[in-house]
């Protein structure tokens, strides 16, 4: 179904569907903390570990740059193995590394912990991804999508909020430590409660790189993968810093901040969840187009913001979250659909690479930008916003460019018919739905 054309009323999650998601936005939501968390804690960071702006900087950057070359890697060899099987590996490793953030005593400890977190979470999302582009059809696909960007909200709302109010009573690798512990039940949880996922094995093989080929030179891909630079790129330039510079400019603490993300992370989270509806009925692109530009003219509001109470703060980031995180939902349905079954783990994970990368460069080019004064303000993030405003409009401009590919099915058994959707067994193997 054209990507622009009219939708049809779509049919509700069934229950082991939504068990399925909950699955998967809990392994989200500890991912989503262990990546955030990391940015409001930054001006405690800067001084109990005498950090400058430039190695918080990277800090930030080595998750995401480590979470780019480990998705790259897993390109090659994604599709040949049961997502369940990655998803579970991949993520104790993520587990176990966000324990060592939590345990690290300097810059460089602290540095090499965020790298294998990075390698791990990021794996572990590409992962995610394309289970549920292997088992949701188009038709559901912004629902389930929309559910698992939410735990950014959900994030916000809990896990920042608490992880900073941690860090203000216990030092700040308290919310680490505790981060691991959650993970290590979310992991029982989904060992027992994840079903195989297997079905896309049952496609004929080339040699990997013969493979990894075939996907990174097709047109549609990428297309997909500059889109997705860009638009990482025009979000996290600015939020990277954003909690650092509030603080600096008006004297905040963990506790402040906290209420800031609570206050925005509900609104992201009442957002990303009507987004997801949406985008199940009305034409995704001009969707994404609204909410990218709404979230291209607020990151320059964000840069510019002066000293200000605490509401107007509030008000500001859950403005930007909500169309920053708003967008993702069609934006992500938009590309689970232009990727066939069968390297729809090869495509994610190199687009999650590239996501990884922009991701990576983002608090780098920021870094490099903003300086800190000699009465400890921190200056430059006008000229943030304005780039984050650039690459998020380059984004817009090549949402166009990428196309759905056409109906399909990808039956393991020859008695399955091409039906758009089915409901399944938890407990049984998943195989892949109809997909646009």
């Amino acid at each position: 179904m054209p990507e622009l054309g009219s939708r049809r009323p779509s049919p509700r999650l069934t229950r082991p569907e939504w068990a399925l998601l909950l699955v998967l936005v809990a392994v989200q939501f500890t991912h989503m903390v262990d990546f955030v968390i990391i940015m409001p804690l930054g001006d405690r960071l800067m001084g109990e570990l005498e950090i400058t702006p430039g190695q918080f900087g990277s800090v930030v950057a080595a998750y995401a740059w480590a979470a780019g070359l480990a998705s790259l890697l897993a390109s090659f060899v994604m599709d040949r193995f049961d997502r369940r099987q990655v998803l579970l590996t991949m993520y104790a490793g993520f587990g176990l590394s966000t324990l060592f953030c939590g345990l690290a005593t300097s810059y460089e400890l602290l540095l090499v912990s965020r790298t294998l977190a990075g390698v791990f979470g990021g794996t572990a999302a590409v992962a995610l991804m394309a289970v549920i582009g292997d088992v949701f059809p188009p038709e559901k696909r912004g629902r389930a999508t929309g559910a698992v960007v939410s735990s950014f909200a959900v994030a916000s709302i809990a896990g920042l909020p608490l992880g900073l109010w941690l860090a203000k009573w216990q030092g700040w690798g308290a919310p680490f430590v505790a981060l691991a512990g959650l993970s290590g039940l979310v992991w029982l949880v989904g060992w027992v409660r994840l079903p195989p996922v297997r079905g896309h094995l049952a496609a004929p093989r080339r040699d990997p790189l013969a493979e990894f080929a075939a996907v990174a030179r097709e047109p549609n891909h990428l297309w997909g993968f500059a889109f997705s630079f860009f638009l990482v790129l025009g979000t996290f330039t600015v939020a990277s810093f954003v909690a650092p510079v509030l603080a600096s400019k008006n004297d905040w603490h963990e506790g402040q901040l906290a209420n800031i993300y609570l206050v925005a992370g509900l609104l992201t989270l009442l957002g990303t969840n009507v987004v997801g509806r949406l985008a199940d009925r009305v034409p995704r692109l001009p969707l994404f187009r609204v909410l990218g530009a709404a979230a291209l003219v607020l990151a320059v509001v964000l840069s510019y913001l002066p000293p200000v109470p605490l509401w107007v703060a509030a008000a500001a980031v859950g403005g930007f979250m909500v169309a920053a995180a708003g967008r993702m939902v069609p934006a992500h349905a938009m590309m689970l659909g232009a990727a066939a079954p069968r390297v729809r783990g090869a495509f994610m994970s190199l687009n999650t690479a590239v996501q990884h990368l922009a991701t990576g460069l983002a608090p780098t080019i920021a870094g490099a930008i903003i300086t800190k004064g000699p009465d400890g303000t921190l200056t430059g993030f006008p000229i943030v916003g304005w780039i984050a405003a650039g690459t998020a409009a380059v984004s817009l401009v090549l949402a166009g460019r990428l196309k759905p590919v056409p109906q399909q099915v990808v039956p393991s058994q020859p008695e399955m018919t091409a039906e758009p959707a089915r409901a399944f067994d938890p407990d049984e193997a998943v195989e892949p739905a109809a997909v646009a």
